[in-house]
């Protein structure tokens, strides 16, 4: 039998996290992927991190005090679900975790300048500090492997594969009134240009792509060996202990052993049968995790391991748009920061009235959504000058003409309100109304009905040149536009217990030797809520780099 230290089940950045420091204490790995390409949800993702206390934060003297970050977990999160040990762990080693990724050189990260936590107003949370932003990386350094790691969609990339990120992006929107960004915007084109000539996209990843290209290429290097189109069917066990996996590639059934332990890091369930059991019932709802389908929790099962409780939040949800195809397949595109908080920019439900503020987080709007069965789906509005300026979705901002997603139904386009509401099936009447009482207060930058704009985080997510607010322009100029949202998932926030050194517990409340489970995969310590940008993923690097650093002890006692 084949046997290696530690087999990780999965290829995100938990997954990776767990295997670099595995591979970085001296343990051998194999990495075990169902899919034809690694990286998983984290490779389509934002790649940014929320951790307490960073090299970086402490730099620059910002970040708040680890009972700054307690305090406001324990009001976002609240009874009883508020998990002491977990919330312990992730801030008393979240920066030895991130610390010791990027002195090996599996992660590199910057301080974002400006990022609130979603909830800025309650105690102890902080603008700046906690976030922290993925550093480009070249996706040559990854050799042949880098036409194995997932490639985000098409609606997220520009030119047909051109990866930008949230400062690229800025400087997109700003090149026609910044020669600064004029400048930015050209080298990135050709350095796109050279790169097409020999690859089938761009090299310069940014974002989550960057983040698992740069773990992956350290693993490599370490000698991690990773297996694609594996399918695990059972996790061996031998007296109460996980001692490795039997599965099948190519049609061969084949059993390997874990000396050390077994890491499930398959990224949840948010598109499996568990799903539709604990996600609210909406006319349409669309996953981003669409190959996440709870393998890992079924395998867990049956060696009688616990799940985490019910949730008043099974999901961390976001709006979804969606393009379909000509050949009958789907584009997703999450509405995450591009187009809601910006000026000129409403959401209105199917009474044509609007019903959130739409410059909350993502997890807060679909939540607002799932509020009300009027609320879902729903309809995001701008007028030309925001389009122009901002896009919507899948469209993009002057100069790019976006007639093709007019045609295929995606984007709605009207030379009047009344017009644009026919067109989604509103009361043309109900629809004038609500812009205008929109369009008098938002010509002050106000708000009154929703308070759009109205918080720190808000007028983040806005247009920081735009005055008197980030958030709020009245709609006035013809042709008006509209995407229809649809409530959507990033994946799920329950699944299988831990310990805070994430050992998976079984049913009588002990852990399973050899058996760890992280991301997705583990019940999260924010028990369904979304606190702040990046909430997924610090803890994901977290308990990762834990359960490797406890099977490397265990390992040498």
């Amino acid at each position: 039998m084949k046997s290696w230290d530690v087999i990780v089940i999965g290829s995100g950045a938990a997954g990776f996290a767990a295997a670099v420091t595995a591979s970085c204490k001296g343990l051998s790995v194999l990495m075990l992927e169902k899919a034809p390409q690694f990286g998983g949800t984290s490779a389509i993702s934002g790649g940014a991190v929320w951790i307490h206390d960073s090299d970086q934060a402490r730099k620059m003297a910002v970040g708040g005090s680890p009972q700054a970050i307690e305090t406001y977990l324990r009001t976002i999160i609240g009874e009883p679900h508020y998990r002491q040990d977990l919330v312990d762990a992730f801030i008393a080693s979240g920066r030895e975790a991130l610390a010791f990724l990027e002195k090996e050189g599996a992660v590199k990260y910057s301080l974002r300048p400006l990022s609130p936590d979603y909830y800025p107003d309650e105690p102890g949370a902080v603008d700046v500090g906690r976030a922290l932003e993925v550093v480009e990386f070249d996706g040559r350094e990854l050799g042949a492997h880098f036409r194995d790691l997932r490639s985000p969609p098409p609606g997220m990339l520009l030119f047909g594969g051109m990866m930008v990120n949230r400062v690229d992006i800025q400087h997109f929107l700003d090149m026609r009134r910044s020669p600064r960004s004029f400048a930015h915007c050209c080298r990135l084109l050709l350095r796109f240009g050279r790169d097409r000539l020999r690859y089938p996209r761009g090299t310069r990843l940014a974002m989550g792509n960057a983040l698992i290209a740069r773990m992956a290429t350290l693993a490599f290097r370490k000698g991690m060996q990773l297996r694609l189109n594996v399918n695990v069917l059972s996790l061996s066990e031998r007296n109460g202990e996980v001692t490795g996996v039997v599965i099948e590639r190519e049609g061969q059934k084949q059993a390997l052993e874990a000396r050390c332990g077994v890491v499930l890091a398959a990224g949840g369930f948010a598109a499996g049968r568990l799903a539709e059991r604990y996600r609210p019932q909406t006319r349409e709802h669309y996953t981003m995790s669409a190959a996440n389908d709870g393998a890992a929790l079924r395998l867990a099962a049956a060696v009688n391991a616990r799940e985490g409780a019910d949730l008043p939040s099974n999901f961390f949800w976001a709006p979804v748009s969606v393009l379909q195809h000509p050949d009958g397949t789907q584009e997703r595109f999450p509405h995450l920061v591009t187009d809601r908080a910006k000026p000129g920019v409403i959401a209105v439900n199917q009474r044509a009235v609007r019903f959130v503020n739409e410059s909350n987080s993502y997890h807060h709007f679909a939540s607002a959504m799932q509020s009300r069965a009027e609320n879902a789906p729903c309809f995001l509005i701008c007028d030309a000058l925001a389009m122009k300026r901002y896009g919507l979705g899948l469209a993009r901002p002057a100069p790019v003409n976006n007639d093709a997603l007019v045609k295929a139904g995606y984007l709605h386009k009207a030379d009047t309100l009344p017009e644009l509401a026919q067109r989604l099936g509103l009361d043309p009447q109900t629809l004038a109304d609500t812009v205008a009482r929109y369009n008098r207060d938002a010509a002050q930058g106000l708000d009154p009905a929703f308070t759009k704009g109205g918080n720190s985080y808000n007028r983040a997510m806005g247009d920081p040149g735009h005055r008197p607010n980030a958030c709020n322009a009245p709609l006035t100029r013809a042709p008006f536009y509209a995407v229809t949202l649809y409530t959507g998932d990033l994946g799920t926030s329950r699944g299988l217990v831990t310990t805070a050194d994430a050992q998976v517990i079984n049913q009588h409340g002990e852990p399973i030797k050899g058996l760890y489970a992280v991301g997705n995969d583990m019940d999260s310590m924010m028990a369904g809520t979304y606190p702040g940008p990046g909430i997924t993923l610090g803890p994901a690097l977290t308990f990762g780099y834990l359960s490797a650093s406890h099977m490397a002890q265990q390992h040498a006692l």
